[in-house]
């Protein structure tokens, strides 16, 4: 599995993607990260995510995808699901399924409206379908921290908004070190990426997605609300809807079952 992990740049328009790769299933599976992204990209991460996600190397062919860098002022999550399957098409996956996380759903809702044929199987996890009032003041803050270039700040917030109270008992003593560490030299990708999930809207289109649907959100999110899970699954036709009761934002991290589960449905007959 580790010597087939690759890390890859695609041309998209004037920007460039990076990807990480890896597995060797005949089958297509592309993964798009959250708003993290903003922050650092997964250019030369190959080998750590394929480890981190290796439940899925046997079946899959796993392609990771970040946005766009550079990322133009105004863009879009549907200019992302956009680029992303411009990107797709330049590497040859016609049709995949497709898991994305957070923002990363947001944009997966997109892909699967305007570009049925390229999904097979979709999942879209701690993600909503319009901004709501749990999302609102959270991206705002980070927002104005990433505005003050205070990394600190925005760090230990995402991780108090994220983490379970059990988790964040591990965590906190570690926040001096996770506030000097991976620092980007500009915040300007994290803004446009974090106001784009303040003007995402798929809600009224969202029973266009004709493929297979799982909703996988937690009763503690935070970010995005509980809510906004049923909300997606009540919209979309085929779909099904599982929630963690006792986890955050972060349950595709914390819960030990999260990627079995997402292959269980993505593999299914």
């Amino acid at each position: 599995m580790l010597r087939q992990a690759i890390n890859g740049t695609v041309a998209v328009g004037n920007a460039s993607m990076d990807y990480a790769a890896f597995g060797r299933g005949r089958k297509h599976l592309v993964m798009i990260p959250g708003l993290g992204d903003g922050l650092t990209t997964v250019r030369g991460l190959a080998l750590p995510l394929a480890l981190m996600y290796r439940a899925y190397a046997k079946d899959y062919r796993v392609h990771i995808f970040s946005r766009p860098d550079p990322l133009e002022d105004g863009c879009t999550t549907r200019d992302m699901a956009r680029d992303l399957h411009t990107a797709m098409a330049r590497l040859g996956i016609g049709r995949a399924d497709v898991l994305g996380i957070s923002q990363g759903g947001m944009i997966a809702q997109h892909l699967a409206i305007d570009f049925p044929g390229s999904v097979n199987r979709l999942v879209l996890a701690v993600t909503l379908s319009r901004p709501n009032d749990v999302i609102r003041p959270v991206i705002g803050r980070w927002i104005s921290m990433a505005q003050a270039g205070d990394y600190m700040a925005l760090m230990t917030d995402t991780a108090e908004k994220s983490y379970s109270e059990r988790r964040l008992r591990a965590y906190r003593p570690l926040y001096p070190i996770l506030g000097r560490v991976g620092k980007p030299k500009d915040f300007h990708r994290f803004l446009v990426q974090a106001r784009s999930c303040l003007c995402h809207d798929a809600h009224d289109a969202l029973d266009r997605i004709a493929c297979p649907t799982l909703v996988i959100g937690a009763c503690e999110d935070k970010i995005v609300g509980v809510q906004a899970s049923s909300e997606l699954a009540e919209r979309i036709p085929d779909s099904r809807l599982f929630l963690y009761e006792r986890l955050g934002h972060a349950a595709y991290e914390e819960a030990g079952d999260f990627h079995a589960r997402v292959l269980r449905f993505l593999t299914q007959a």
